[in-house]
């Protein structure tokens, strides 16, 4: 069973996005159900992993200046799980998928100035055996940074039945 086909748990999930520092005591309130079941339940997705609370930084706010998209190309194949496990370990990077298209990576990097990300580029990324090539993309001005909504993988999970 998936957290969307339990309604309290997709109500306490729905809550905490909103405000992940709302009270056991407010989420009881909001949704009428007892403290103790909304503790229990918070446990366990957290457990499962199906939840984690954190604290979003506006990086530039922080002194992150250079935030970029950098697309990697790797050839041979072979060196992929090798060059993900160690970009996994680099602090710049925020974000870290393979993806399709001409390049096979993506790497979303916070860096605090163009030399930062320079360093990054040259000394940490280039350098690793395997990585072809690489692109890389500034974000100019971002518009959105958002966690996904909720409602719409419950209407997927619904269409699927």
């Amino acid at each position: 069973m998936s957290v969307l086909d339990d309604e309290l748990d997709f109500q306490i999930l729905t809550l905490l996005q909103k405000d992940g520092r709302m009270s056991f005591t407010e989420i009881s309130k909001e949704i009428n159900v007892a403290v103790s079941t909304i503790r229990h339940r918070y446990i366990n997705l957290v457990e499962d992993g199906t939840l984690k609370i954190i604290g979003r930084i506006d990086p530039n706010k922080i002194g992150f200046n250079a935030y970029a998209s950098i697309l990697i190309s790797v050839k041979p194949k072979t060196f992929m799980n090798s060059i993900f496990e160690q970009l996994a370990k680099l602090p710049e990077i925020s974000f870290l998928a393979s993806v399709s298209g001409d390049f096979d990576i993506e790497a979303n990097v916070m860096c605090r100035d163009m030399e930062h990300l320079n360093e990054l580029i040259g000394d940490k990324i280039h350098v690793l055996e395997g990585v072809f090539d690489t692109k890389t993309n500034m974000y100019m001005k971002i518009y959105k940074f958002a966690q996904p909504d909720l409602e719409l993988a419950k209407l997927s999970s619904k269409q699927n039945e």
